[in-house]
């Protein structure tokens, strides 16, 4: 029998969130299942992580390569592809992957513009169309759906609803949040009342203690925000097993790329920096398969093969990721920066190295910007670009780049360095 699927998506959640202390309801599911403790983003900016999610490859391959470019209705889309084999398909949330700037910021998404999913009730900008306590999404007819109260609550209910409805044929449903990610309109991270204040003393991440950003006056709100997420995904997975359907159920939550609260540019994420591209990535369900050392690198990019291969559903030779079912060892996750500037990075179990080349999209020539050994400086913050004492293993990551940018449609890169100061 083909098991349900559920993707529950956060919006800029760091891994290092998921704790007994924040997310108590993450941490049992990742008992029951598997936690992912080395999983990182392959496009640490919302648009493009979410089209590599939606057409299984590299944003250079579907031309998402920042936010505002819309992603076509070529190629085969995730949802797609279940449709095709029998599943129905349903979208719930946040979408950021029709707009040209806020095109769709007060409309509904065009059928066009979907990927392909059957059931819609979805906002193309809802960091726009909503905040912390209400605003609007669209359904599949283009119809105003208004809420009011806490947004995530919201977003479960409605997935709830629609779960709840009679079913002829397994269900994949993509449940997208908004948190924690910040709200636009006022650039602050919106929380429930009450929740702040239960992490005003919560410890501060090592690689964020000390250095300039607003880490300080956002961090507490940010918790509580995953806070509200975990006890969502408990009210999905306490539905499931009281209506019997846990058992046939794969739920998978992960994030699109993380948060570093300033802390390494002038923004929340576009960097190489763990805060920023490490993501948390948990499986559960009474349908789920051992997909072997949760240590492993993952890479986001794996996610929709091994969605495809749960299914039964076979995955398209031009999918660039890896199916976790597979047992296919990684030596490296590749990572492309894109619209703050155009970056790129391979992270192993040991380094990051990241270089970059400006804005211009898609050149050959890049240069140094940083070198970490996270053996040694868990908090990367130690930048050995320079260091003689890391020449060689900077010439090793700089071959990984280059064969991970060309197996991504890139022109072979040309490698040059850098003088950089300091230390982060």
């Amino acid at each position: 029998m083909r098991p349900d699927i559920i993707f529950i998506f956060s919006d800029q959640q760091r891994a290092d969130t998921v704790s007994p202390e924040i997310t108590p309801e993450l941490c049992k599911m990742a008992e029951e299942g598997a936690k992912f403790s080395s999983a990182y983003t392959c496009q640490p900016v919302c648009g493009p992580a979410r089209a590599c999610l939606q057409t299984g490859v590299y944003a250079t391959q579907n031309g998402c390569v920042t936010n505002g470019i819309p992603m076509d209705d070529r190629g085969a889309h995730l949802a797609d592809l279940f449709t095709a084999a029998g599943y129905e398909t349903a979208y719930i949330g946040k979408w950021h992957l029709a707009s040209r700037g806020l095109e769709y910021r007060d409309k509904g998404v065009p059928k066009k513009l979907r990927g392909g999913y059957e059931y819609w009730l979805a906002a193309d900008l809802l960091e726009f169309s909503s905040n912390g306590e209400g605003g609007v999404l669209w359904d599949g007819e283009g119809n105003e759906v208004r809420f009011d109260g806490v947004r995530a609550d919201k977003m479960t209910d409605l997935a709830l609803e629609y779960l709840k409805k009679p079913k002829e044929r397994p269900v994949f449903l993509f449940l997208s949040f908004l948190e924690p990610h910040q709200q636009n309109t006022s650039g602050r991270f919106e929380c429930p009342q009450g929740y702040a204040e239960r992490f005003r003393d919560f410890p501060v991440p090592g690689d964020l203690a000390g250095l300039k950003g607003n880490y300080r006056e956002n961090y507490a709100d940010y918790l509580g925000c995953c806070k509200v997420l975990d006890e969502n995904v408990g009210k999905i997975v306490r539905f499931l097993k009281e209506s019997g359907r846990y058992e046939k159920t794969l739920i998978v939550y992960c994030s699109d790329h993380g948060c570093h609260f300033m802390t390494r540019n002038g923004e929340y994420k576009r960097s190489c920096h763990q805060g920023s591209v490490h993501i948390p990535l948990i499986f559960g369900g009474g349908a789920f398969e051992d997909m072997g050392d949760t240590s492993r690198l993952v890479s986001l990019i794996d996610l929709p093969p091994t969605l495809l291969k749960a299914a039964g559903i076979d995955v398209p030779e031009s999918f660039s990721g890896i199916a976790l079912q597979d047992k296919s060892e990684r030596d490296c996750v590749f990572v492309q920066i894109s619209e703050s500037h155009n970056g790129r990075c391979v992270i192993t179990d040991r380094y990051t190295y990241s270089v970059s080349s400006g804005t211009n999209y898609c050149p050959r020539a890049y240069r140094d910007d940083y070198l970490y050994d996270r053996k040694t400086d868990e908090f990367e913050r130690r930048n050995l670009i320079n260091s003689p004492a890391a020449a060689e293993i900077k010439e090793k990551l700089r071959a990984l780049l280059a064969r991970e940018m060309i197996k991504s449609g890139e022109k072979a890169p040309v490698f040059k360095r850098r003088l950089i100061k300091g230390n982060i």
